[in-house]
């Protein structure tokens, strides 16, 4: 922000500098001042007492002495008459090294007849301005902008009557003036300068005093003086003279345009810029018919249509409407413009608004043009052949629009052309030598269509061209630039910034690029297919970046100089360790993302001390060892991922100490431990995801009582118990909550309906929080959402050990997308209220003991994809909808006994009344249907017996088939477990008993579930099973302890008796 702000005064300041060396000759001219003469020796001693008190670094003032005319010194000039002193100007035109300094001697009040006083651009480091100024009478023009002074000058300056010219921009962090009634006094004045200054006391007054005591006044500069109230009308206006109006930078917060303004119809030079003003683009500026510059910028709440109107102003030169909501057709526009004789349009820039429509081929006819600025809109269309005719254009951006079809090759006929930027449109065809090929002053180019969309565009320039341009800065992204690494760049030894982002490059670096010897500040070739070992011998600039990512470099992580700040090295083949050494020769660095590759070893312990450091990713990884510990000082880190590793150990107490951390993500590695409790210091976190790993104890109430800005949440796959903290309800922004996979007890908390992010829609601000990924299981499986993520809506708590009922408060989640409370003992009914959840996709209540019917307002959820309600106690006929009769599995509602209705069994009662006829028809074809079944099912029972006895006979009497065919079986069983397919049945038979199905899961831990809870440590060795259901003496038994359906397996493949259900240990 700071770096903006010293711009804008920095452009403030020069545009002061061209208009004062023009006004300059008005005053030297009416003064009759010349370099001849003799001065007066008064005169002179006065001067060089003058130059006794300043400091002079660069030795501007060298001729200032005694034996030299003082007319004739630096800065000084003389009447030609009587030799007086009438012009001091000691303005700073060079750099900061050739600033004065020091004080101002009060000698200047012996120049009596000094008219012309300019201290600008020097640096007098807070000294008091001097108030004798306020007693040179004969001033008629004053300069002390950006000098570097102190305090106020309202009780001095507004004696100086003849005052013309009064500049006291940015002079000082003078204190707010309550009032300009100091000024009135200055009856004589044409031009008035106080940007920068602290005018907000004086919001109410401000334009009143200016219109009603300069009739005369010519030019009004209150930029950034803190404004908020700019007056939509004037009683009577007074400044019809006024040709200059800069009212930019202030925070007016209007919706009414200001009329006032339209009435000054000698106005030269309109600036409006960077307030607040919300309103439509008036029709009333075509009345300002002598406007020549007319800046609106970055208001951002400017709206309506760009009128032709606004195009008959054929006096502009410079039009500005950049980062603004102005809509409507850019071609009617351009074609108004070209309609002017004479055409004078040297700045156009209409970047950051809704424009559509296409470049019409008029615009050929703006031949005056230096600086057009389209980017970020809706244009369509190509890039008309007239562009050719524009022989000035200087910079030419269109980048971020809607372009499409092939560049014309006219584009090479702009010989002034010094930037070029067409990125990010849809562009098709070819670029070659002739688009480039009379680019003489080239220095910046951008090519590109936009990032994901098909490349369409191919570069196709012969490997022994010789561009004619010596270019800076090179984008080519997202087109066809390879195979080969571009051999026509082998002459750009003045490259700066090289950006081949998805350009087809599938090629090693190749040597006569790392000898070009270029000092590069920006390095990006992420995803192409670049091969090799990155050299070390590039150089950078200071601050430089390097990206790398998502190509196929291999070796040992590449160090450089202490320049780069960024590198991304994520999703290539490096491997061993990352070096010992990064921390000593990377000092500077501030993003680190090494992540997916094949690092291996432990994380230098020196990086906790990399004091720099933004952001650390140095996920999917082999890293083992302990987690580092982390400095207090790295107080800019917000970004942490270190998951998909193999660390272990606790997480360490001194990572509370970054008080800035946002995003944390360590899951997928074995650490262990409780949570520390510094980390409640972290109190902007945005993001925390530890799942997978082996942390316990509770979940810290904590987390709800410092962590207020936490959207997402996820500590699934663990081992943290007990209840659920209600503070977790205190987290209102909350979006994704899974604490699955744990060992959770007690009731679900009331007050989740108070989490109130689930509630509503995101702001963009929020939306701007989520980065990285996740995964989180939604639609029945485990996805890993990224770019999306700001769109996730769930709460998972399955497979933990939960009781009690479904709080009725949760249906109050209405943007709730994913619901999962499988897998734990939740008791009562379903919450007659689901049915207001309308943004439901995923709801999972399976593995309960629920009871009572299913409401039938979830029947209405119009989005559900995955729903779940199998082994509860559900009761009831199953609510009638067409997603539920015809779309879903009827496994969903299995393990309901007295469940029925489509697509399970027919409920009793349901059939309809019929004629007698009729009934006896359908008796006549359910017997024909009946006798069918039986002859069917008799075949097939005897065909199976058959077969059955064949082979189990065979190993009844063969018992070396028998122990090959049980390790087979029990081969098979092990290796569904370490595959982890999904509901895979594998049937085992015997006379009394059945095993129907084992049922694995895909991702994570196996865990059991007894009806008590608890986990036997004997089942660590059956990691994969998750549910069986063992059928036997006519009925069916959904076993919770399945130590009893293995004991049955282990009995009939040994060829063993089958015991008894209760004769079984489940210890």
């Amino acid at each position: 922000m700071e770096s903006n702000s010293f711009q804008l005064i920095f452009l403030i300041l020069l545009f002061q500098l061209l208009y004062f060396t023009c006004i300059d000759y008005h005053f030297v001219s009416s003064a009759g001042t010349s370099k001849v003469g003799t001065c007066i020796e008064t005169e002179k001693k006065a001067l060089l007492k003058l130059r006794e008190n300043l400091t002079d670094p660069s030795v501007r003032l060298s001729s200032w002495t005694d034996q030299e005319n003082c007319c004739q010194w630096f800065g000084v000039s003389c009447d030609n008459k009587t030799g007086n002193v009438v012009k001091i100007d000691l303005r700073n035109k060079f750099s900061r090294n050739h600033e004065l300094g020091g004080e101002i001697n009060p000698s200047l009040l012996e120049l009596q007849h000094l008219r012309y006083l300019d201290l600008s651009m020097n640096n007098f480091e807070g000294t008091q301005v001097p108030e004798f100024i306020g007693q040179m009478k004969e001033l008629r023009y004053l300069n002390l902008s950006g000098a570097s002074f102190s305090g106020s000058v309202s009780r001095f300056l507004g004696n100086l009557s003849n005052l013309q010219v009064l500049d006291l921009s940015f002079y000082s962090d003078q204190p707010a003036e309550k009032d300009l009634d100091w000024i009135k006094g200055l009856s004589s004045l044409e031009h008035l300068n106080l940007g920068g200054s602290d005018l907000s006391e004086a919001n109410n007054s401000w334009l009143q005093t200016i219109n009603d005591h300069f009739p005369s006044l010519l030019e009004l500069h209150l930029p950034q003086c803190q404004l908020l109230n700019l007056p939509s009308s004037l009683p009577s206006l007074n400044l019809a003279s006024l040709l200059v109006l800069d009212l930019s930078n202030n925070a007016f917060n209007t919706s009414i345009f200001p009329q006032w303004i339209f009435k000054l119809s000698n106005l030269v030079h309109l600036d409006l810029s960077s307030n607040n003003i919300f309103s439509e683009l008036p029709d009333e500026f075509a009345k300002l018919t002598s406007l020549e510059y007319l800046d609106l910028s970055s208001n951002y709440g400017i709206n309506g249509t760009l009128k032709r109107t606004l195009g008959k102003l054929c006096n502009l030169k410079t039009l500005i409407l950049n980062d603004n909501s102005i809509s409507g057709n850019i071609t009617e526009f351009i074609n108004a413009l070209s309609e002017c004789q004479n055409n004078s349009l040297e700045t156009l820039n209409l970047s950051q608004n809704k424009l559509s429509g296409n470049l019409p081929s008029t615009l050929g006819y703006l031949r005056k043009l230096k600086d057009l600025q389209l980017r970020f809109n809706s244009l369509t269309g190509t890039i008309p052949e007239t562009i050719g005719n524009l022989s000035y254009l200087e910079t030419l951006y269109l980048t971020s629009n809607k372009m499409s079809g092939n560049l014309t090759p006219n584009i090479g006929q702009l010989t002034s052309m010094v930037l070029l930027d067409i990125s990010e449109n849809m562009w098709e065809g070819f670029v070659t030598e002739a688009h480039l090929l009379n680019l003489s002053n080239l220095k910046e180019l951008s090519v590109g269509v936009k990032l994901g969309k098909n490349i369409t565009l191919t570069f196709n320039i012969s490997p022994n061209w010789t561009p004619p341009f010596k270019l800076t800065f090179l984008t080519i992204q997202s087109c066809q630039l390879g195979p080969k690494f571009p051999h026509w760049l082998k002459d750009q030894n003045e490259l700066t910034s090289i950006i081949f982002n998805t350009a087809g490059i599938s090629d090693a670096v190749p040597n006569w690029f790392v000898e070009l010897d270029l000092k590069l500040h920006n390095l990006d070739v992420a995803y192409n297919t670049l091969t090799g070992k990155v050299p070390n011998k590039f150089q950078f600039n200071l601050l430089a970046n390097v990206d790398l990512s998502t190509n196929r470099f291999e070796g040992p992580v590449p160090l450089w100089s202490s320049n780069v700040t960024t590198l991304y090295l994520r999703d290539n083949l490096f491997s061993g360790p990352i070096p010992l050494s990064i921390c000593g020769e990377l000092p500077n660095l501030s993003d680190l993302d090494i992540s997916r590759n094949k690092l291996s070893g432990t994380i230098p312990l020196c990086m906790g001390d990399m004091n720099q450091l933004a952001t650390l990713a140095l996920n999917n990884n082999q890293l083992i060892g302990q987690f580092p510990d982390f400095s207090s000082k790295l107080l800019s880190l917000y970004w942490i991922d270190i998951s998909e590793n193999r660390l272990s150990g606790q997480i360490p107490g001194s990572l509370g100490s970054l008080s800035n951390l946002m995003f944390l993500r360590l899951s997928g590695n074995n650490l262990s431990g409780e949570l520390p409790s510094s980390l409640r210091n972290c109190t902007r976190m945005f993001s925390i995801d530890l799942s997978n790993n082996q942390l316990s104890g509770l979940i810290p109430t904590w987390l709800g009582e410092t962590m207020r800005s936490l959207l997402i949440l996820s500590v699934r796959d663990n081992r943290f118990s007990g209840p659920i903290p209600l503070k977790i309800c205190s987290l209102s922004g909350l979006h994704i909550l899974d604490l699955s996979g744990n060992n959770l007890s007690g009731s679900i908390p009331s007050c989740f309906g108070n989490l109130e992010a689930f509630k509503v829609d995101l702001t963009d601000e929020e939306v701007g929080k989520y980065e990285g990924s996740l995964k989180v299981e939604a639609k029945g499986t485990m996805l890993t959402y990224s770019n999306t993520l700001y769109l996730v809506n769930s709460i998972d708590l399955s497979s933990n050990g939960l009781s009690g009922e479904i709080p009725s408060e949760i249906t109050s989640l209405y943007k709730l997308g994913t619901l999962n409370l499988s897998r734990n003992h939740l008791t009562g009914k379903i919450p007659t209220d689901l049915g207001k959840l309308r943004w439901m996709e995923t709801l999972d209540l399976s593995i309960n003991q629920l009871s009572g019917p299913i409401p039938p307002a979830i029947a209405t959820l119009d989005f559900l994809t995955h729903f779940n309600l199998s082994y509860n106690k559900l009761t009831g006929k199953i609510p009638t909808s067409t997603q539920f009769q015809t779309k879903v599995d009827p496994t969903i509602f299995q393990g309901n006994a007295a469940l029925c209705g489509p697509p399970l069994k027919q409920c009793v009662g349901d059939g309809t009344t019929t004629s007698q006829s009729g009934r006896n028809d359908e008796r006549e074809t359910d017997d024909e249907y009946k006798l069918e079944k039986v002859w069917f099912f008799a075949v097939v029972a005897l065909g199976y017996l058959v077969g059955f006895w064949v082979f189990f006979g065979t190993l009844n009497f063969k018992k070396s088939w028998r122990i090959a065919y049980c390790r087979f079986i029990e081969t098979c069983i092990f290796e569904f477990n370490e595959s982890g397919d999904t509901d895979a049945v594998i049937p085992v038979t015997s006379t009394r008993y059945s095993i129907d199905a084992l049922k694995l899961p895909t991702v994570g831990p196996w865990r059991a579930w007894y009806d008590d809870g608890q986990v036997g440590g004997w089942i660590q060795e059956y990691k994969g099973l998750t549910f069986v259901t063992v059928r036997g003496a006519g009925h069916e038994v959904a076993l919770h302890k399945p130590k009893q359906a293995l004991t049955l397996v282990k009995s009939f493949l040994a060829g063993t008796s089958m015991p008894k259900l209760g004769q079984i240990s489940d210890s």
